[in-house]
């Protein structure tokens, strides 16, 4: 037989802080045992060799040459583990070696790689469950933001490079990592300014008072903080008294600290197994190394009864077995031992002992097992009514931040909406009345026009409060666009108009009464500002249109909770350059409202010297437009940040600024034509009539003044041949002669209508009175018929009527 020459087993790589002694005592203890329950090896010898490699590779290494190259042939190896440098070198070697090694201490995550690892097993529960036990945990509180504090060393070195990865597959982030030899407080100093309130620590159980302290001092305790231990062997072990701290302190600050643990129930019954009375020092390693000489043995048993059968049954029994095929049988062997061992159920996954890890809190002086982690199932069982926080519920993982939408509540919007409708409605009321009464008090001397346009804007600007304050609870994203852009136009349309409106007015008044100008039309004025507004409008469409988006506002404290801050935010429309934007709309508004002012002040101080003209009203709503205007815009910027307050401000300024423009300028209006309104109706019809009847009358003069210049012209010709025929010289005689003259031509013309007898020195036609009407009544009635077909009065008395009608 290959392996017949020599020992089966053997343990290599020792480096324990335990004594060699008390390991072979458990070892020596499971051989005796496994040699009573398992059937006998026959003539085998079982020699045991205690080997230590001091932790260097170097040394492992060449041990492990040394004995396979003295013989005998070796099947299998025992072997602790606790440095990693030298566990991870050994591992790779036993392939080529056709070696299966059986470790009771190995533990690093690196043997999770079983295509270099896969000859080595080990009874101890790896580093990477515990990891994988602790990530379970950071889910199940659902705690994603955490800071890891980590002892130097190499063990400890890859569970932190294990713990790195499985956080990363988790999605948790991982604030801050510190690594710590001597000076801990530095480095919790570091997780402090970090703001990371999960602590995953991974010490040596003799550095807990050391940590604990530090954590005392820099006060990382008590319900803002949660504690993690991974790693630090079987319990915590505070020392009597540390520099800085007292026992007292130290119990303090661990208290409520979670620790995830191979579990302790093997005690007992390892206990149990030892024949002496007297006690010995135990260690948990001692049950582990107990149950891997039985996965050794069962193992190896059942390989030697296979080949024993194959020996007596097999058509090969005469073919001997060769060493790569015992090798092949004993790995699949030991990858399929399932049995109870002292430390649990022993089975393999992946090369991995698949057990339970414990779930302890420290809850003041005392250890309390809370749960447990199965690394077969991945699955988290905890006891809630033994799991107690500090706080109300479990530590936040981070300050907690409230975000709180600032938005125009539906009472709000609904009562500025109906404020804004009633002024929609009396506008659209005072434009049905400037078309029913027109003749009568909105168009009387060309002015209707620009009333329709001051009621057109005021019906913009309050149109506009309709599409404010919404937000995506009551319309999609898309509408809410569309309602930006609408808003921005309508308002700025609107006030466009007004303004335009009331300039042209106040600047007429101005023209007449001080630079003494023809007057402005209103029409040109309203036309160029609003082409302006257009263009500005057009481009800010275009370039950059508006859009919802949310502007992050102030972050403030609870005032319940120091652990919560509450930041706001809002939707607002805003686009990329909206300062530009609005900077050109204010650039060229701004100058038309401080000249408006100035206009209305200087016609308002004209009332003092012409008592005639009447510009209150009109010089209040120009003014009252700036100032509103004015404050509309400053509340809009003072108070982006409070929605709320922003909406109810601005809108109150426009419907106010609207209410008092079509109080002072329409207000005597409504009035009256609600109290005439059954007088002006009747009057329609008189009106109608006299309108007709001016119209025959100015017909009948316009023939009459025809008639009366053909007349003129026949009578000037006459006279103008009579003075040609006969030459005199100025003087009184000549006079009787032109009177003659006269006399002659206005009695041939007199002879063609008529076949009477001339007329006597008293009658009409006669010389004199024709002369009389000739020099004096011809010129009046020329002039005296014009203001009937459309002329212009000769009164001087038409300004101040002009003026006095222009500010109503």
């Amino acid at each position: 037989m290959p392996f017949s020459s020599g020992p089966w087993m053997r343990e290599n790589q020792r480096y324990l802080n335990h004594s060699s002694a008390q390991m072979s005592t458990a070892v020596t203890l499971a051989l005796r045992d496994l040699q009573r329950q398992t059937p006998p090896l026959g003539n085998y010898d079982i020699q045991l060799h205690m080997l230590d490699s001091q932790c260097d590779p170097s040394v492992a290494l060449k041990a492990l040459f040394d004995s396979v190259w003295a013989g005998p042939e070796y099947l299998l190896l025992i072997g602790g583990g606790l440095c990693p440098s030298v566990t991870s070198l050994i591992a790779r070697s036993l392939p080529a070696l056709n070696l299966v090694q059986i470790s009771f201490a190995a533990s690093s995550p690196s043997l999770s790689n079983r295509r270099l690892s896969g000859n080595m097993f080990s009874t101890l529960p790896t580093d990477r469950a515990l990891n994988l036990g602790t990530v379970k945990l950071l889910q199940r509180h659902k705690w994603s933001r955490v800071g890891v504090l980590t002892q130097q060393g190499d063990r400890l070195a890859e569970m932190n490079k294990d713990l790195l990865k499985q956080l990363l597959k988790a999605d948790v982030h991982m604030v801050s990592s510190q690594r710590f030899s001597g000076d801990v407080c530095s480095s919790l100093r570091n997780i402090k300014e970090s703001d990371a309130r999960i602590i995953i620590a991974q010490f040596e159980e003799d550095s807990a008072s050391e940590v604990f302290c530090c954590a005392y001092k820099l006060n990382l305790f008590g319900p803002r903080y949660q504690w993690l231990l991974v790693g630090g062997g079987p319990g915590l072990r505070f020392a009597s008294h540390v520099s800085g701290c007292t026992a007292s302190n130290l119990l303090t600050a661990a208290n409520g600290s979670i620790m995830l643990r191979s579990p302790q129930g093997y005690q007992e019954a390892y206990l149990k197994e030892l024949k002496s009375g007297s006690k010995l020092n135990f260690t948990p390693l001692h049950g582990y190394a107990y149950d891997a000489v039985w996965v050794a043995g069962i193992a190896l048993v059942q390989v030697m009864e296979e080949v024993k059968h194959r020996e007596k049954y097999s058509v090969h029994r005469n073919t001997s077995v060769t060493k790569e095929q015992v090798h092949k049988k004993l790995l699949e062997a030991v990858k399929e031992t399932q049995f109870e061992g002292v430390t649990g159920p022993v089975f393999f996954r992946n090369g991995e002992r698949m057990t339970s890890l414990d779930v302890i809190q420290f809850q003041g002086s005392s250890s309390v097992l809370v749960g447990e982690f199965n690394t077969s199932s991945q699955q988290l069982r905890l006891t809630k009514n033994l799991l107690k926080f500090k706080g109300a519920g479990p530590t936040r993982d981070r300050t907690m931040v409230v975000y709180q939408r600032q938005s125009v509540s539906l009472l709000t919007y609904a009562v500025v909406s109906s404020a804004a409708a009633a002024t929609i409605t009396l506008t659209v009321i005072l434009l049905c009345l400037s078309v029913c009464y027109r003749k009568h008090w909105l168009q009387r001397r060309g002015i209707g026009s620009q009333d329709g346009l001051l009621l057109l804007g005021i019906l913009l600007s309050s149109s506009s409060l309709l599409f404010s304050g919404l937000d995506q609870a009551t319309l999609s994203n898309n509408t809410l666009d569309i309602c930006c852009s609408v808003r921005v136009w309508t308002l700025s349309v609107g006030h466009t108009v007004g303004l335009a409106v009331l300039f042209t007015r106040s600047w007429r008044i101005y023209s007449q009464c001080r630079i003494k100008q023809p007057q402005v039309h209103a029409g040109c004025v309203v036309l160029w500002m609003l082409l302006l507004d257009a263009f500005v409008l057009i481009s800010w469409q275009i370039l950059d249109p508006l859009r919802r988006v949310e502007m992050q506002h102030s972050i403030v404290s609870d005032s319940f909770d120091q652990d919560v801050v509450v930041h706001s935010y809002s939707e607002q429309c805003s686009s990329s350059n909206m300062d530009m934007w609005l900077t050109a709309i204010y650039g060229y508004k701004a100058p038309l409202l401080g000249l408006g002012c100035f206009v209305g002040w200087s016609i308002w101080t004209e009332q003092a010297d012409h008592p005639a003209v009447s510009s209150k009203h009109l010089t209040l709503s120009l003014f009252s437009v700036t100032v509103f205007s004015v404050l509309a815009a400053l509340a809009s910027m003072l108070t982006s940040q409070y929605p709320p307050v922003q909406f109810c401000l601005a809108s109150g300024l426009i419907l106010c600024c609207n209410v008092f423009v079509l109080s002072a300028m329409f207000g005597p209006k409504l009035v009256y034509a609600c109290l005439n309104g059954s007088q002006l109706k009747e009057a329609e019809s008189p009106e109608r009539e006299d309108g007709d009847r001016l119209i025959r009358l100015n017909q009948q003069l316009k023939s009459q003044t025809e008639q009366l210049e053909v007349e003129i012209e026949t009578i000037t010709m006459q006279l103008s041949e009579t003075s040609d025929s006969a030459d005199f010289e100025p003087g009184e005689n000549n006079y009787g002669e032109f009177r003659s003259s006269a006399h002659k031509a206005l009695v041939s013309s007199g002879e063609r209508n008529s076949e009477e007898k001339p007329p006597s020195p008293d009658a009409v036609n006669c010389p004199e009175h024709v002369l009389r009407r000739l020099s004096v009544q011809l010129p009046i009635l020329h002039h005296a018929y014009l203001p009937v077909i459309g002329g212009v009065s000769a009164s001087t008395s038409s300004l101040n009527a002009f003026l006095h009608h222009d500010t109503l």
